[in-house]
């Protein structure tokens, strides 16, 4: 009886905690050397990351996408050139940090610039899935014969599992953030130490040359 109260009390919080799929729409206007358009989200170790990209027509252009982190040699987890319509694109994050999908819209040669930035623009539909998000339990569901609850059971298990992920990786930057703060508080100490220390043999040294100093002109004896 205790099950059937609590699992949907889990349920609701784990869907109430767990990022819903990123969906974007926005327009790619066309150039010769294109800057990126990159749309990053969050992403822990291992986690699966779905891009289902719908580019509309336009001729005389070229969409490009790649798929990198945020890492400061940004590394490349997945190129693909001249994408049409629905492409379905699927990695697996290395690292924790973020994750873009970056699109480039290539001009032809041959068409003049002035027409392209006016008239020569793609449209992009883009849907983002991760970790949980990601997993096709139909196809699960289908291949290892489970019932609806079964399912239901294996999402739940998907969503509590990035719960835990979340909580332990928040864990380890908590931890991280208090050894910096120990650190810090043990180099300004031993800072305020010597900077005292310096100046007590400041004082010191002042009060022996000018005792010198009034020595010499026979001031005090």
């Amino acid at each position: 009886m205790a099950r059937i109260t609590i699992l949907p009390l889990l349920a609701f919080f784990a869907i109430i905690i767990t990022p819903f799929t990123h969906a974007i729409k926005f327009t790619l206007p066309a150039a010769r050397v294109p800057f990126p358009k990159c749309i990053w989200n969050a992403a822990h170790t291992n986690a699966l990351i779905i891009v289902t990209a719908n580019v509309g027509p336009g001729s005389q252009q070229q969409v490009d996408v790649e798929i990198i982190d945020s890492t400061p040699h940004r590394n490349v987890y997945l190129s693909k050139r001249d994408i049409k319509g629905e492409t379905r694109l699927a990695v697996t994050a290395h690292g924790e940090g973020e994750v873009g999908v970056c699109f480039k819209n290539y001009l032809a040669p041959g068409i003049k610039l002035e027409i392209a930035r006016n008239n020569m623009s793609r449209t992009v539909d883009l849907d983002i899935d991760i970790g949980a998000d990601a997993v096709d339990y139909n196809a699960i569901a289908n291949q290892e014969s489970l019932s609806g609850l079964e399912t239901e059971m294996r999402k739940l298990e998907g969503i509590v599992k990035e719960i835990v992920d979340e909580l332990d990786y928040l864990k380890k930057r908590e931890e991280r953030f208090a050894d910096t703060n120990l650190v810090t508080n043990k180099r300004v100490q031993n800072f305020a130490w010597f900077t005292i220390l310096s100046l007590a043999a400041l004082g010191a040294w002042q009060i022996l040359h000018l005792r010198s100093f009034f020595k010499r002109k026979y001031l005090i004896d």
